[in-house]
Protein backbone atom coordinates (compact mmCIF):
# COMPACT_ATOMS: atom_id res chain seq x y z
CA UNK A 1 0.00 0.00 0.00
CA UNK A 2 1.25 3.17 -1.05
CA UNK A 3 -0.12 6.31 1.72
CA UNK A 4 0.89 9.97 0.61
CA UNK A 5 -0.18 13.60 1.97
CA UNK A 6 -0.23 16.58 0.20
CA UNK A 7 -0.34 19.69 2.17
CA UNK A 8 -1.09 22.79 0.50
CA UNK A 9 0.06 25.90 3.02
CA UNK A 10 -1.63 28.72 1.34
CA UNK A 11 -5.41 26.90 2.41
CA UNK A 12 -4.11 24.74 5.00
CA UNK A 13 -5.33 21.71 3.71
CA UNK A 14 -4.33 18.30 3.13
CA UNK A 15 -5.62 15.91 0.43
CA UNK A 16 -4.67 11.88 0.12
CA UNK A 17 -3.47 9.15 -2.41
CA UNK A 18 -3.60 5.77 -1.65
CA UNK A 19 -2.21 3.26 -4.10
CA UNK A 20 -2.30 -0.45 -4.51
CA UNK A 21 0.26 -1.68 -6.01
CA UNK A 22 -0.11 -5.54 -6.84
CA UNK A 23 -3.69 -3.95 -9.35
CA UNK A 24 -2.47 -0.74 -10.15
CA UNK A 25 -5.52 0.86 -8.54
CA UNK A 26 -5.53 4.04 -7.02
CA UNK A 27 -7.85 6.80 -4.59
CA UNK A 28 -7.59 10.19 -3.68
CA UNK A 29 -9.60 11.56 -1.24
CA UNK A 30 -9.82 15.52 -0.44
CA UNK A 31 -8.54 16.70 -3.58
CA UNK A 32 -7.72 20.42 -4.61
CA UNK A 33 -9.07 21.66 -7.68
CA UNK A 34 -5.52 21.98 -9.54
CA UNK A 35 -4.98 18.21 -9.52
CA UNK A 36 -1.97 17.66 -11.50
CA UNK A 37 -0.07 16.61 -8.83
CA UNK A 38 -2.32 13.46 -8.33
CA UNK A 39 -2.27 12.84 -11.84
CA UNK A 40 1.54 13.10 -12.41
CA UNK A 41 2.44 10.70 -9.14
CA UNK A 42 -0.20 8.41 -10.66
CA UNK A 43 1.13 8.34 -14.31
CA UNK A 44 5.05 7.82 -12.89
CA UNK A 45 3.94 4.49 -11.47
CA UNK A 46 1.49 3.09 -13.95
CA UNK A 47 -1.85 3.27 -11.68
CA UNK A 48 -5.37 3.96 -12.19
CA UNK A 49 -7.17 6.72 -10.60
CA UNK A 50 -10.66 4.94 -10.30
CA UNK A 51 -11.87 6.44 -7.16
CA UNK A 52 -12.23 10.42 -5.47
CA UNK A 53 -13.42 10.64 -2.17
CA UNK A 54 -14.80 13.69 -0.34
CA UNK A 55 -15.04 13.34 3.31
CA UNK A 56 -18.05 16.09 2.84
CA UNK A 57 -18.86 19.30 1.42
CA UNK A 58 -15.92 21.56 1.85
CA UNK A 59 -16.55 25.12 2.60
CA UNK A 60 -12.82 26.87 2.09
CA UNK A 61 -11.95 25.35 -1.22
CA UNK A 62 -13.53 24.00 -4.17
CA UNK A 63 -12.34 20.15 -4.27
CA UNK A 64 -10.80 18.34 -7.46
CA UNK A 65 -13.34 15.86 -7.54
CA UNK A 66 -14.77 16.64 -11.12
CA UNK A 67 -11.42 17.57 -12.27
CA UNK A 68 -10.58 14.14 -11.83
CA UNK A 69 -13.61 12.22 -13.07
CA UNK A 70 -13.06 14.13 -16.43
CA UNK A 71 -9.09 13.50 -16.77
CA UNK A 72 -8.90 10.56 -14.99
CA UNK A 73 -12.61 8.57 -15.38
CA UNK A 74 -12.55 8.29 -11.00
CA UNK A 75 -15.68 7.73 -9.58
CA UNK A 76 -17.06 10.19 -7.34
CA UNK A 77 -17.95 9.14 -3.74
CA UNK A 78 -19.74 10.91 -0.78
CA UNK A 79 -21.01 9.78 2.14
CA UNK A 80 -25.30 8.54 1.84
CA UNK A 81 -26.63 11.99 3.61
CA UNK A 82 -24.67 14.20 0.64
CA UNK A 83 -27.08 15.99 -2.55
CA UNK A 84 -24.74 16.65 -5.64
CA UNK A 85 -25.99 17.61 -8.59
CA UNK A 86 -23.71 14.92 -10.53
CA UNK A 87 -23.81 11.22 -10.26
CA UNK A 88 -21.82 9.84 -7.53
CA UNK A 89 -21.20 6.68 -5.17
CA UNK A 90 -23.32 6.96 -2.14
CA UNK A 91 -21.33 5.39 0.98
CA UNK A 92 -22.72 4.70 4.65
CA UNK A 93 -21.43 3.50 7.86
CA UNK A 94 -19.66 0.05 7.00
CA UNK A 95 -19.15 0.36 3.28
CA UNK A 96 -16.23 -0.78 1.67
CA UNK A 97 -14.21 0.03 -1.43
CA UNK A 98 -12.00 -3.41 -1.39
CA UNK A 99 -8.74 -3.38 -4.04
CA UNK A 100 -5.51 -5.36 -4.03
CA UNK A 101 -4.13 -4.96 -0.43
CA UNK A 102 -5.73 -1.59 0.82
CA UNK A 103 -9.31 -2.09 2.18
CA UNK A 104 -11.25 1.75 2.19
CA UNK A 105 -14.23 1.49 4.72
CA UNK A 106 -16.18 4.42 5.94
CA UNK A 107 -17.95 5.44 9.11
CA UNK A 108 -20.12 8.24 8.86
CA UNK A 109 -19.46 11.05 11.09
CA UNK A 110 -21.62 14.22 10.68
CA UNK A 111 -20.93 17.13 13.30
CA UNK A 112 -18.80 19.44 11.49
CA UNK A 113 -21.63 18.93 8.20
CA UNK A 114 -24.31 16.60 7.94
CA UNK A 115 -23.16 14.27 5.36
CA UNK A 116 -19.76 14.06 6.93
CA UNK A 117 -17.81 10.71 6.62
CA UNK A 118 -14.23 9.32 7.98
CA UNK A 119 -12.27 6.86 6.39
CA UNK A 120 -10.60 3.44 7.78
CA UNK A 121 -7.87 2.84 5.79
CA UNK A 122 -6.62 -0.40 5.88
CA UNK A 123 -3.12 -2.13 4.84
CA UNK A 124 -4.43 -6.13 4.63
CA UNK A 125 -1.13 -7.22 3.62
CA UNK A 126 0.36 -6.30 7.19
CA UNK A 127 -2.89 -6.29 9.36
CA UNK A 128 -6.49 -6.76 8.17
CA UNK A 129 -8.06 -6.64 11.38
CA UNK A 130 -6.59 -2.81 12.54
CA UNK A 131 -6.86 -0.34 10.43
CA UNK A 132 -3.44 1.63 9.59
CA UNK A 133 -4.96 5.16 9.12
CA UNK A 134 -8.13 6.97 9.15
CA UNK A 135 -8.44 9.86 7.03
CA UNK A 136 -11.15 12.13 9.43
CA UNK A 137 -11.50 14.93 7.22
CA UNK A 138 -13.01 17.79 8.82
CA UNK A 139 -14.25 15.80 11.97
CA UNK A 140 -11.39 15.40 13.62
CA UNK A 141 -8.28 17.78 13.22
CA UNK A 142 -4.68 17.16 15.21
CA UNK A 143 -5.89 19.23 17.98
CA UNK A 144 -9.84 20.04 17.43
CA UNK A 145 -12.29 19.64 16.06
CA UNK A 146 -14.55 20.72 13.01
CA UNK A 147 -16.58 23.78 13.55
CA UNK A 148 -20.02 22.73 14.20
CA UNK A 149 -21.29 27.00 13.29
CA UNK A 150 -20.77 26.40 9.46
CA UNK A 151 -24.13 25.80 8.14
CA UNK A 152 -27.02 28.31 9.75
CA UNK A 153 -27.60 28.99 6.16
CA UNK A 154 -29.36 26.06 5.62
CA UNK A 155 -31.37 25.80 8.90
CA UNK A 156 -28.80 23.77 10.77
CA UNK A 157 -27.68 25.08 14.24
CA UNK A 158 -24.31 24.42 15.59
CA UNK A 159 -25.28 23.40 18.89
CA UNK A 160 -27.60 20.70 16.69
CA UNK A 161 -24.23 19.94 14.66
CA UNK A 162 -22.14 19.80 17.74
CA UNK A 163 -24.40 17.09 19.55
CA UNK A 164 -23.97 14.82 16.66
CA UNK A 165 -20.29 15.93 16.45
CA UNK A 166 -19.85 14.95 19.97
CA UNK A 167 -21.86 11.27 18.93
CA UNK A 168 -19.63 10.62 15.97
CA UNK A 169 -16.75 11.08 18.09
CA UNK A 170 -17.94 8.64 20.92
CA UNK A 171 -19.68 6.43 19.07
CA UNK A 172 -17.20 5.71 16.48
CA UNK A 173 -13.77 7.55 15.94
CA UNK A 174 -12.73 7.33 20.08
CA UNK A 175 -13.07 3.59 19.31
CA UNK A 176 -10.07 3.45 16.74
CA UNK A 177 -6.78 2.21 18.53
CA UNK A 178 -4.37 3.97 19.67
CA UNK A 179 -1.92 3.37 17.14
CA UNK A 180 -4.24 4.49 14.32
CA UNK A 181 -2.91 7.19 12.45
CA UNK A 182 -4.99 10.08 11.97
CA UNK A 183 -4.86 12.02 8.82
CA UNK A 184 -7.17 15.28 8.60
CA UNK A 185 -7.92 17.95 6.06
CA UNK A 186 -6.61 20.87 7.35
CA UNK A 187 -4.06 22.32 9.47
CA UNK A 188 -3.17 25.27 11.40
CA UNK A 189 -4.45 28.10 9.48
CA UNK A 190 -7.47 26.78 8.62
CA UNK A 191 -10.63 28.77 9.77
CA UNK A 192 -12.57 25.46 10.21
CA UNK A 193 -11.41 24.80 13.51
CA UNK A 194 -10.05 27.46 16.12
CA UNK A 195 -7.36 25.52 17.90
CA UNK A 196 -5.40 23.55 15.01
CA UNK A 197 -1.76 22.42 15.58
CA UNK A 198 0.64 22.58 12.87
CA UNK A 199 1.09 19.09 12.64
CA UNK A 200 -0.32 17.50 9.58
CA UNK A 201 -0.29 13.73 11.33
CA UNK A 202 -0.94 12.46 14.36
CA UNK A 203 -2.21 9.34 16.57
CA UNK A 204 -5.59 8.31 17.85
CA UNK A 205 -3.51 7.77 21.28
CA UNK A 206 -1.96 11.16 21.00
CA UNK A 207 -5.56 12.79 20.38
CA UNK A 208 -6.96 10.57 22.96
CA UNK A 209 -4.71 12.30 25.82
CA UNK A 210 -4.37 16.05 24.28
CA UNK A 211 -6.77 17.12 22.23
CA UNK A 212 -9.27 19.65 24.37
CA UNK A 213 -12.53 18.24 23.01
CA UNK A 214 -11.63 14.42 23.04
CA UNK A 215 -11.13 14.74 27.13
CA UNK A 216 -13.91 13.28 29.18
CA UNK A 217 -17.27 15.54 29.50
CA UNK A 218 -20.63 15.58 29.08
CA UNK A 219 -22.00 16.56 25.74
CA UNK A 220 -23.78 19.42 27.00
CA UNK A 221 -19.87 20.81 28.07
CA UNK A 222 -18.65 19.68 24.54
CA UNK A 223 -21.40 21.76 22.80
CA UNK A 224 -20.80 25.01 25.06
CA UNK A 225 -16.70 24.22 24.38
CA UNK A 226 -16.81 23.78 20.45
CA UNK A 227 -19.19 26.35 19.81
CA UNK A 228 -17.72 28.99 21.67
CA UNK A 229 -14.79 31.70 20.45
CA UNK A 230 -15.28 30.23 16.51
CA UNK A 231 -12.78 32.53 14.62
CA UNK A 232 -14.96 34.44 12.09
CA UNK A 233 -15.43 32.31 9.09
CA UNK A 234 -14.95 34.34 5.32
CA UNK A 235 -18.08 35.12 3.64
CA UNK A 236 -17.18 32.77 0.49
CA UNK A 237 -17.69 29.75 2.80
CA UNK A 238 -21.51 29.03 1.66
CA UNK A 239 -20.13 29.99 -1.57
CA UNK A 240 -17.75 27.27 -1.89
CA UNK A 241 -19.83 24.54 -0.20
CA UNK A 242 -22.61 25.13 -2.53
CA UNK A 243 -20.59 24.78 -5.52
CA UNK A 244 -18.97 21.90 -4.77
CA UNK A 245 -22.06 20.43 -4.88
CA UNK A 246 -22.87 21.14 -8.57
CA UNK A 247 -21.59 20.58 -11.77
CA UNK A 248 -19.65 23.06 -12.86
CA UNK A 249 -16.77 23.73 -15.50
CA UNK A 250 -13.59 22.13 -14.49
CA UNK A 251 -10.14 24.14 -13.33
CA UNK A 252 -8.48 24.04 -16.78
CA UNK A 253 -11.56 24.87 -18.70
CA UNK A 254 -11.63 28.41 -16.21
CA UNK A 255 -7.95 29.25 -16.86
CA UNK A 256 -8.20 28.78 -20.65
CA UNK A 257 -10.93 31.51 -20.36
CA UNK A 258 -9.22 33.70 -18.17
CA UNK A 259 -5.74 34.04 -19.13
CA UNK A 260 -6.83 36.71 -21.21
CA UNK A 261 -3.92 39.57 -21.53
CA UNK A 262 -5.55 43.07 -22.11
CA UNK A 263 -3.89 46.47 -23.06
CA UNK A 264 -3.68 49.13 -20.61
CA UNK A 265 -5.96 50.82 -23.36
CA UNK A 266 -8.74 47.59 -23.06
CA UNK A 267 -8.47 47.80 -19.24
CA UNK A 268 -9.21 51.17 -19.25
CA UNK A 269 -12.43 50.38 -21.59
CA UNK A 270 -13.40 47.61 -19.37
CA UNK A 271 -13.43 49.60 -16.62
CA UNK A 272 -16.01 52.07 -17.68
CA UNK A 273 -18.49 49.08 -16.28
CA UNK A 274 -17.50 48.01 -12.64
CA UNK A 275 -15.04 45.98 -12.15
CA UNK A 276 -12.35 44.57 -9.63
CA UNK A 277 -8.44 45.60 -10.02
CA UNK A 278 -6.69 42.89 -8.06
CA UNK A 279 -2.87 43.98 -7.22
CA UNK A 280 -0.95 40.37 -6.03
CA UNK A 281 2.44 41.71 -6.15
CA UNK A 282 4.01 42.06 -2.52
CA UNK A 283 2.92 45.27 -0.13
CA UNK A 284 6.23 46.69 -0.66
CA UNK A 285 6.10 46.70 -4.43
CA UNK A 286 2.06 47.74 -3.91
CA UNK A 287 3.45 50.91 -2.05
CA UNK A 288 5.98 51.20 -4.58
CA UNK A 289 3.24 52.27 -7.30
CA UNK A 290 0.05 51.02 -8.33
CA UNK A 291 -2.66 51.83 -10.56
CA UNK A 292 -5.41 53.65 -8.67
CA UNK A 293 -8.33 51.82 -7.08
CA UNK A 294 -6.60 48.76 -7.01
CA UNK A 295 -6.94 46.21 -4.18
CA UNK A 296 -3.40 44.28 -3.10
CA UNK A 297 -3.76 40.84 -1.94
CA UNK A 298 -0.41 39.56 -2.51
CA UNK A 299 0.32 36.40 -4.07
CA UNK A 300 2.24 35.23 -0.26
CA UNK A 301 0.40 35.37 2.06
CA UNK A 302 -3.20 33.34 2.56
CA UNK A 303 -3.98 34.53 -0.91
CA UNK A 304 -7.09 32.55 -1.42
CA UNK A 305 -8.87 33.20 1.89
CA UNK A 306 -7.87 37.20 1.35
CA UNK A 307 -9.47 36.98 -1.71
CA UNK A 308 -12.63 35.28 -1.13
CA UNK A 309 -12.83 37.34 1.83
CA UNK A 310 -12.74 40.80 0.23
CA UNK A 311 -13.84 40.40 -3.34
CA UNK A 312 -16.84 40.30 -4.45
CA UNK A 313 -18.19 36.91 -6.53
CA UNK A 314 -20.31 38.80 -8.74
CA UNK A 315 -17.69 41.18 -10.35
CA UNK A 316 -15.51 40.50 -12.70
CA UNK A 317 -11.29 40.57 -11.23
CA UNK A 318 -8.74 42.31 -13.34
CA UNK A 319 -5.39 41.31 -12.33
CA UNK A 320 -2.01 43.18 -11.79
CA UNK A 321 1.00 40.69 -11.20
CA UNK A 322 4.58 40.84 -12.21
CA UNK A 323 5.04 39.31 -15.31
CA UNK A 324 4.73 35.39 -15.58
CA UNK A 325 2.82 35.08 -12.02
CA UNK A 326 -0.67 36.08 -13.75
CA UNK A 327 -1.64 32.10 -14.14
CA UNK A 328 -0.48 31.28 -10.59
CA UNK A 329 -3.18 34.32 -9.76
CA UNK A 330 -5.92 32.69 -11.80
CA UNK A 331 -5.11 28.98 -10.34
CA UNK A 332 -5.14 30.03 -6.63
CA UNK A 333 -8.26 32.03 -7.12
CA UNK A 334 -9.98 29.31 -8.80
CA UNK A 335 -9.05 27.04 -5.31
CA UNK A 336 -11.67 29.24 -4.40
CA UNK A 337 -14.08 29.09 -7.12
CA UNK A 338 -13.67 32.63 -8.33
CA UNK A 339 -13.82 31.73 -11.83
CA UNK A 340 -14.69 35.56 -13.04
CA UNK A 341 -11.33 36.98 -13.91
CA UNK A 342 -11.57 38.76 -16.96
CA UNK A 343 -8.20 39.15 -17.70
CA UNK A 344 -4.54 40.39 -17.16
CA UNK A 345 -3.20 44.09 -17.44
CA UNK A 346 -0.51 42.53 -19.91
CA UNK A 347 2.80 43.43 -18.80
CA UNK A 348 1.56 44.38 -15.63
CA UNK A 349 2.86 47.79 -13.78
CA UNK A 350 5.39 48.18 -16.53
CA UNK A 351 1.94 49.10 -18.88
CA UNK A 352 1.55 52.13 -16.87
CA UNK A 353 4.48 53.78 -17.12
CA UNK A 354 3.14 56.32 -20.10
CA UNK A 355 -0.18 57.19 -17.58
CA UNK A 356 1.84 58.48 -14.57
CA UNK A 357 -1.13 59.70 -13.83
CA UNK A 358 -2.92 56.66 -12.44
CA UNK A 359 0.27 55.80 -10.82
CA UNK A 360 -0.52 56.03 -6.48
CA UNK A 361 1.99 55.09 -4.12
CA UNK A 362 1.69 54.81 -0.69
CA UNK A 363 3.36 55.89 2.73
CA UNK A 364 4.87 53.41 4.37
CA UNK A 365 5.94 54.77 7.79
CA UNK A 366 8.36 52.75 10.48
CA UNK A 367 7.90 52.57 14.37
CA UNK A 368 10.56 55.37 15.25
CA UNK A 369 8.55 57.55 12.90
CA UNK A 370 5.02 56.82 14.06
CA UNK A 371 6.57 57.66 18.01
CA UNK A 372 7.63 60.74 17.02
CA UNK A 373 4.25 61.09 15.20
CA UNK A 374 2.49 60.87 18.76
CA UNK A 375 4.79 64.07 20.27
CA UNK A 376 3.25 66.18 17.90
CA UNK A 377 0.25 68.64 18.90
CA UNK A 378 -1.28 66.47 15.08
CA UNK A 379 -0.79 62.58 16.59
CA UNK A 380 -2.41 60.49 13.46
CA UNK A 381 -5.06 58.28 14.16
CA UNK A 382 -3.67 54.59 14.56
CA UNK A 383 -5.87 51.75 12.98
CA UNK A 384 -5.06 48.18 13.71
CA UNK A 385 -6.95 45.56 11.51
CA UNK A 386 -6.62 42.48 13.22
CA UNK A 387 -8.83 40.57 14.98
CA UNK A 388 -10.81 41.50 17.57
CA UNK A 389 -9.35 38.41 20.01
CA UNK A 390 -5.15 39.83 18.75
CA UNK A 391 -6.61 43.11 19.26
CA UNK A 392 -7.47 42.68 22.93
CA UNK A 393 -4.59 40.11 23.80
CA UNK A 394 -1.94 43.63 23.02
CA UNK A 395 -2.17 46.77 20.96
CA UNK A 396 -0.75 50.23 20.46
CA UNK A 397 -2.37 53.08 22.75
CA UNK A 398 -5.47 55.01 21.64
CA UNK A 399 -6.02 52.58 18.84
CA UNK A 400 -9.48 52.19 16.75
CA UNK A 401 -10.32 48.61 15.93
CA UNK A 402 -11.69 47.24 12.77
CA UNK A 403 -10.88 43.76 11.68
CA UNK A 404 -9.97 43.55 7.87
CA UNK A 405 -12.74 41.69 6.91
CA UNK A 406 -15.42 44.42 8.26
CA UNK A 407 -13.04 47.57 7.21
CA UNK A 408 -15.03 48.09 3.38
CA UNK A 409 -18.25 48.15 5.31
CA UNK A 410 -16.89 50.50 8.42
CA UNK A 411 -14.97 52.31 7.01
CA UNK A 412 -17.01 55.73 7.80
CA UNK A 413 -15.73 55.46 11.31
CA UNK A 414 -12.27 55.84 10.28
CA UNK A 415 -11.81 60.22 11.14
CA UNK A 416 -11.04 61.80 7.59
CA UNK A 417 -9.55 64.61 9.15
CA UNK A 418 -6.12 63.45 10.48
CA UNK A 419 -3.62 60.90 8.90
CA UNK A 420 -4.17 57.34 9.61
CA UNK A 421 -1.74 55.12 10.13
CA UNK A 422 -3.07 51.30 9.87
CA UNK A 423 -1.34 48.29 11.23
CA UNK A 424 -1.91 44.31 11.33
CA UNK A 425 0.49 41.99 12.75
CA UNK A 426 3.41 41.93 10.11
CA UNK A 427 1.98 43.76 7.36
CA UNK A 428 0.19 41.92 4.88
CA UNK A 429 -3.08 43.15 5.58
CA UNK A 430 -2.64 46.20 6.27
CA UNK A 431 -1.66 46.64 2.92
CA UNK A 432 -5.18 45.22 1.90
CA UNK A 433 -6.25 47.43 4.31
CA UNK A 434 -4.71 50.84 3.18
CA UNK A 435 -5.98 49.73 -0.52
CA UNK A 436 -9.57 49.58 0.30
CA UNK A 437 -9.36 52.94 2.42
CA UNK A 438 -7.89 54.49 -0.86
CA UNK A 439 -11.05 52.59 -2.96
CA UNK A 440 -12.76 54.57 -0.46
CA UNK A 441 -11.32 58.14 -0.72
CA UNK A 442 -8.97 58.52 1.95
CA UNK A 443 -5.95 60.54 1.39
CA UNK A 444 -3.52 60.38 3.93
CA UNK A 445 -2.88 56.81 4.67
CA UNK A 446 -0.16 55.40 6.08
CA UNK A 447 0.81 51.74 6.57
CA UNK A 448 3.28 51.05 9.36
CA UNK A 449 6.76 48.96 8.17
CA UNK A 450 6.48 45.31 9.87
CA UNK A 451 2.95 46.14 12.10
CA UNK A 452 2.38 45.22 15.50
CA UNK A 453 5.53 42.21 15.40
CA UNK A 454 7.88 45.32 14.81
CA UNK A 455 6.55 47.31 17.42
CA UNK A 456 6.57 44.99 20.01
CA UNK A 457 9.73 44.45 19.17
CA UNK A 458 11.11 48.08 19.78
CA UNK A 459 12.42 49.07 23.08
CA UNK A 460 11.28 52.12 23.42
CA UNK A 461 8.04 51.88 21.88
CA UNK A 462 6.31 51.98 25.74
CA UNK A 463 2.77 52.02 24.19
CA UNK A 464 2.15 48.14 24.28
CA UNK A 465 -1.38 47.49 26.29
CA UNK A 466 -3.18 44.97 27.44
CA UNK A 467 -6.94 43.93 26.90
CA UNK A 468 -7.62 45.81 30.40
CA UNK A 469 -6.36 49.41 28.98
CA UNK A 470 -9.69 51.41 28.74
CA UNK A 471 -8.75 54.48 26.75
CA UNK A 472 -8.56 52.37 23.34
CA UNK A 473 -11.25 52.44 21.26
CA UNK A 474 -12.96 49.77 19.32
CA UNK A 475 -15.06 50.41 15.96
CA UNK A 476 -16.46 46.85 16.38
Amino acid sequence: MFLKQYYLSCLAHASYLIADEQTKTAAVIDPQRDVEQYLDEAESHGWNIRYVFLTHFHADFLAGHLELRDQAGAEICLGSKAKAEYPFKALQDGSTIEFGQVRLSILETPGHTPEGISILVYDLANDAENPHAVLTGDTLFIGDVGRPDLMASIGVTADQLASILYESLHTKLLKIPDETLVYPAHGAGSMCGKNLSSDTVSTMGIQRQYNYALQPMSRDQFIHLVTMDQPEAPEYFGYDAQLNRKERQTLDQAIRKELNPLALEDLLEIQKEPIQILDVRDPADFAGGHMIGSINIGLGGKFATWAGTILSREIPIIVVAEPGREQEAIRRLGRIGFDHVAGYLDGGMEALEPRPDLIKKVVRITVATLTECFATTTPPQVLDVRTKKEWGNGRIDHSMNIPLPHLAKKNAQVPHDQPVVVHCASGYRSSIAVSILEQAGFTNVMDLVGGFEAWVKTSDSPMVTSAANPTCLSAT
